[in-house]
């Protein structure tokens, strides 16, 4: 049904700015009236063609799924690159290199930063001399030292209270043992995936055992991967990217989830977690979000909040059904003026609805491309019918 919700514009105009406008810690009593009643118009015009069938209620032997927050503090080299770059980017003329008017290209450095200090803190970095002499005692390999990322020191303290030693009491790494836990840890960039697997597992963990799993993998050695990690218990993690291997893809031989990024999109994170909660997985599965304190990521994880909020809004129990509702409300359906609503006959208002909907939408309706298929005039005449 193209064009049902108008154009891009309109949409946005009608819909999605007073939604997001209402969100606003400062927003007044009227844009968050208008934001309820711009929620409430989305909920009527989309619930009757939305079917949704929610895990909980056709699984219920699936055990239960705990997400919890680990939040960090970012460490004092962290904190410098944080601060620098985000005051230069207030100033008209920081004569910082790095600085840029591109708003995605500053989430992206933040967002490193965030990570860990060496995925930014290059040679030709303009802060690159002074943080080797004060953070990093003169010697520009220091930098590999986990005690500068907050989330490596964090997820190394995490591992080892779950028990991812990879060794017996007696620490002798020659004497692997199967843990009781096994873990998937999800990342967003190949780079950051690097880091934990080559500074922290390699350096300070070497007796977990691990598979990765990301964009490197060729796609015919992937479903191997994926079938030895299931079916072997001594390998404790399996790393790999929120982006690899496709909704099919089941990983319940773990029974943990960590996440060392996070998307701006709740729903791929939701999907990666899922990849091991799900149809024959035996355990409560634990997931794990790894967010530094103060920074950038507590607004990607407010913002995951917010959308997960409107979905659930949109979309309830309630009316979910075309069956459900009278004919005469399926017809205000399709009128996208307000003026519509008024009080007329059925045919008459259901007429001046289609004229205005098709009107409204010129440049989405290409000649006769859809007439067979998105005939208005016959789709509202079967529902009197």
């Amino acid at each position: 049904m193209p064009g049902y919700l108008g154009t891009e514009k309109q949409f946005n105009h009608r819909y999605a700015r007073p939604i997001y406008n209402s969100r606003d810690a400062k927003s007044s009593v009227k844009d968050q009236e208008q934001g309820v009643l711009a929620m409430e118009a989305l909920h009527r015009q989309t619930l009757p063609f939305i079917l949704r069938r929610v895990k909980e209620d056709v699984l219920k032997e699936l055990p239960p799924k705990i997400t919890q927050d680990y939040e960090c503090d970012l460490s004092p080299l962290q904190v410098k690159l944080y601060e620098e770059f985000a005051n230069s980017q207030t100033k008209d003329e920081s004569g910082n290199k790095i600085s840029t008017s591109h708003v995605f290209h500053a989430l992206q450095y933040l967002k490193k930063v965030c990570n860990h200090p060496k995925l930014v803190l290059k040679k030709d970095h303009p802060l690159f001399d002074s943080i080797v002499a004060d953070y990093l005692g003169g010697n520009p390999k220091n930098i590999l030292n986990i005690g500068h990322s907050a989330k490596l020191t964090a997820l190394k303290q995490l591992l080892t209270d779950l028990g991812f030693t990879g060794t017996a009491d007696t620490g002798d790494f020659s004497s692997p043992v199967v843990n009781q836990h096994r873990a998937l840890i999800f990342f967003q960039q190949k780079s950051m995936l690097d880091t934990v697997e080559n500074d922290l597992l390699k350096v300070h963990l070497p007796g977990v055992t691990y598979l990765r799993l990301d964009g490197s993998v060729p796609a015919s050695q992937r479903h191997g991967i994926v079938t030895t990690f299931n079916s072997d218990p001594s390998i404790d993690l399996l790393l790999l990217t929120t982006s690899v291997g496709g909704l099919g893809l089941n990983l319940t031989g773990a029974d943990t989830v960590i996440f060392i990024e996070h998307d701006w999109n709740p729903m791929k994170d939701l999907q990666a977690m899922d990849r091991a909660h799900r149809i024959g997985q035996k355990r409560v599965v634990n997931v794990y979000r790894l967010i530094t304190r103060n920074t950038l990521e507590e607004k990607i994880m407010s913002l995951q909040k917010f959308k997960i909020h409107t979905a659930k809004s949109v979309i309830t129990d309630d009316n979910t059904s075309l069956q459900n509702m009278e004919t005469d409300q399926v017809l205000n359906l399709f009128s996208l003026d307000k003026a519509d609503s008024g009080a007329r006959s059925t045919k008459e208002h259901s007429s001046t609805s289609i004229r205005s909907l098709i009107e409204s939408m010129p440049e989405l309706w290409e000649e006769e491309q859809y007439e067979e298929e998105y005939n208005m005039t016959n789709y509202v005449a079967s529902l009197n019918s």
